[in-house]
């Protein structure tokens, strides 16, 4: 597969968004049940087809994730490239807050290095921008760790075009993960254009509108109660209806080029620049494989036009949480 770069990090085109494998703090298995002897698996097939950027965070789970990504890496550690996260107060398996205090961060990263089995974190995200602690004092921190062979690359999650200068002043940033896809394109208008003058990767994460784009997944109602996605606005009543439009529009590209919905919505965001890494979340191999056919796509001109006049606004808020809402692009 293709390779690009994340600072100093050599990474494949296409990574693996591990969150899936384990959900989030309080509501594991996001997307349904997951078959952890599966889930194992799908990380050595993306291993042997050439991904090698695997994403995950202490929150997924919250710490199972982590250990689960261990175990599948166990005696191929040195094939991979692996990002991690700090950010939050966890109590219970719950977040309980945003917290980037040094001392913090510095627990986070040794905590995470155990559970990784590992000597080095290679990109260590910043999860969520905490509004108590400067992002300077936070870069400061993560330099120090970068100096002390900790971590190899720093990276910012959700955060805005202003915050992310004032980082980059301090120390440089390899890598800015944020939602980008077909139906989210607000980073469009400063924050993607942002990183880019500033030499950072942007690492799309829910590059298919959480399944959305596939046209696989039925709206909001007639989700089971288990379902992250059955309180997504976006997902819900005429929100769901406004936003097939997009779908639509992928589905013709997909049936022409002789592919699936979801290898013409990564491709979308490959067509973007060397200097986007998008990382669709998979948990079977089945995903994984036809996800990773959209490194072989070349989109013309005329289909990359049509993609980005399909749903230039999406219906509907991010998430249904207010607080999680007020923690992104600070």
């Amino acid at each position: 597969m293709e390779t690009r770069h994340i600072g100093p990090l050599n990474v494949s085109a296409i990574g693996l968004g591990c969150m899936g494998m384990a959900g989030t703090a309080g509501q594991a298995a996001m997307y349904g049940p997951v078959d952890r002897a599966e889930a194992i698996a799908t990380v050595h097939h993306a291993l042997d087809i050439g991904i090698n950027f695997f994403d995950t965070a202490e929150v997924y789970g919250p710490f199972i994730n982590e250990e689960l990504l261990a175990e599948a890496l166990a005696g191929r550690r040195h094939e991979a490239v692996i990002a991690t996260k700090f950010g939050f107060n966890i109590a219970d398996g719950r977040v309980v807050g945003v917290n980037s205090q040094p001392t913090h961060i510095r627990a986070v990263c040794e905590a995470a290095l155990k559970r990784l089995n590992s000597d080095v974190i290679d990109l260590f995200y910043q999860h969520r921008v905490d509004p108590a602690v400067p992002i300077e004092d936070v870069m400061e921190t993560l330099a120090d760790l970068v100096r002390e062979g900790k971590i190899r690359a720093i990276g910012l999650s959700e955060c805005s075009a202003a915050t992310l200068r004032r980082a980059c002043a301090v120390h440089p940033v390899a890598a800015l993960q944020s939602e980008w896809s077909l139906w989210e394109r607000e980073v469009e208008a400063d924050i993607a254009p942002t990183a880019r003058e500033l030499g950072v990767t942007f690492v799309p994460f829910s590059p298919l509108g959480r399944g959305f784009l596939t046209g696989s997944v039925p709206r909001a109602e007639d989700l089971p109660d288990g379902d992250y996605r059955k309180n997504d606005p976006r997902y819900q009543s005429a929100n769901y209806d406004a936003n097939l439009a997009a779908v639509a529009v992928v589905q013709a590209i997909a049936a022409a080029h002789g592919a699936s919905p979801a290898q013409i919505a990564i491709a979308w965001l490959l067509a973007k620049g060397p200097d986007v890494v998008p990382i669709p979340g998979c948990k079977r191999r089945a995903t994984l494989i036809d996800t990773a056919g959209a490194a072989a796509i070349k989109l013309g001109r005329g289909d990359i036009a049509a993609l980005d006049g399909a749903l230039p606004r999406t219906a509907g808020d991010r998430y249904g949480s207010k607080v999680a809402m007020a923690m992104t692009r600070l």
